[in-house]
């Protein structure tokens, strides 16, 4: 006997991608209140330069980097910056999934001279915040990134936005991180409490430090405070000093 799959109803779908932009559709949320804690730390964390790009990563898959980086993207369009969110991770994309938006053109078209970049931007439904998903899976990744052409589009981008934020890859799952950390302003590096590993945690660190990365701090992710705390919830931790 064959039964009929269920479709996943569209308000089910709008439902998980909110839950994953908590700054929008719970701005209130103490949560929320922590993004805008992590955009202050980030405005001070470099108080004699300009930070215009900003690179989003972790040591391994899983632990939150992209949820961060959709979050942080969407706290500093909400101060009235002009934001431009780039999906940097040409191997696993997921803002297209986060933002419900189409990958057909994006990062890899423009490094490879198919588009233009305003073809590849997308809006979204935030004001001052707008979308370049990671286009097609290309084969070569990281001598994309590696090349002229991205170091012109990054002069590009940064002449047309306030703020560009970069959701890249796990630092130690591929060397893209490296490459693109390199070539922005600053970085953050996003934990997971409780499972990421110190050693891990370590490597990636050394890892950027020795892509000469500016480190601008780590995101403690899914940290719980004891029960008898006022504060007791599950949050985004604000950015650390090294």
């Amino acid at each position: 006997m064959f039964f009929k799959k269920k479709k996943k109803s569209k308000k089910r779908t709008t439902a998980t991608l909110a839950r994953k932009l908590i700054t929008v559709e719970n701005p209130k949320a103490i949560v929320s209140e922590q993004f805008r804690t992590l955009r202050t730390n980030i405005n001070f964390s470099n108080p004699d330069k300009v930070l215009k790009t900003i690179l989003v990563t972790s040591s391994s898959p899983g632990e939150g980097k992209s949820t961060t980086s959709a979050n942080v993207a969407s706290v500093y369009a909400q101060e009235g910056k002009r934001v431009l969110l780039v999906d940097g991770d040409m191997r696993k994309p997921t803002v297209h999934h986060t933002f419900g938006l189409k990958n057909t053109k994006g990062l890899s078209n423009v490094l490879t001279r198919q588009v233009s970049i305003e073809e590849a931007i997308q809006p979204s439904t935030l004001d001052n915040l707008s979308i370049m998903t990671s286009g097609p899976i290309p084969p070569n990744p990281a001598e994309l990134l590696a090349s002229k052409s991205m170091e012109q589009l990054i002069g590009e981008l940064t002449a047309q936005y306030d703020f560009v934020i970069f959701d890249a890859p796990p630092i130690l799952s591929v060397t893209d991180s490296q490459i693109l950390s390199n070539r922005c302003d600053g970085t953050v590096l996003v934990v997971k409490a409780g499972e990421a590993e110190k050693a891990m945690v370590q490597k990636a660190k050394e890892s950027l430090v020795a892509s000469q990365a500016n480190i601008l701090g780590v995101v403690l992710n899914n940290f719980v405070l004891a029960k008898d705390n006022y504060y007791y919830y599950q949050y985004y931790g604000q950015a650390e000093s090294n």
